[in-house]
């Protein structure tokens, strides 16, 4: 049984996918509503971790119920001279391609979420069942809510 192995997947891909969100919320900071949903979007992927962590051992596996997501303050520094330095028109760009990353990420973590639920099912086991089943809604609306901001902002960046 690979339960173990896929648990570590989705472990290590909610952080990538929190560290990520949280990059994106102080790299575009001065977008009021990009920066709070990505710190709350941020913080169920951080949610799972910690649900992960609680699941594993009972499939062989230690997981870190702490996730990774806050930057490092060199890095706030750096994006601090990017904006001073006005790179402003890059900045936009860049907006895009966070929220491209940011729907990926969350696609692939859904996809992830949807084999432990198959997995679940097939095992019988209703608590991996509902793990899978209240976390993969978060990460679709994660995935939903970065698409919804490439729609509205691309026409806007890119014909600029």
């Amino acid at each position: 049984m690979r339960i173990g192995l896929l648990l570590r997947e989705l472990h290590h891909d909610e952080n990538a996918l929190a560290h990520h969100l949280m990059v994106v919320s102080e790299r575009h900071r001065t977008d009021h509503e990009v920066y709070y949903m990505a710190r709350d979007l941020a913080g169920w992927s951080h949610r799972h971790i910690r649900a992960l962590a609680e699941t594993a051992p009972a499939y062989g596996a230690r997981l870190d119920p702490v996730g990774r997501g806050e930057i490092s303050p060199a890095a706030k520094i750096r994006e601090r001279a990017s904006e001073l330095a006005g790179r402003h028109g890059q900045a936009e760009l860049l907006m895009l391609r966070d929220l491209r990353k940011v729907c990926t990420q969350a696609t692939g973590v859904a996809a992830d979420w949807e084999m432990l639920a198959q997995a679940a099912q097939a095992l019988d086991d209703q608590d991996l069942l509902r793990l899978a089943a209240t976390c993969r809604p978060d990460t679709l609306r994660q995935a939903r809510w970065a698409q919804a901001k490439l729609k509205e902002a691309s026409p806007q960046i890119l014909l600029a």
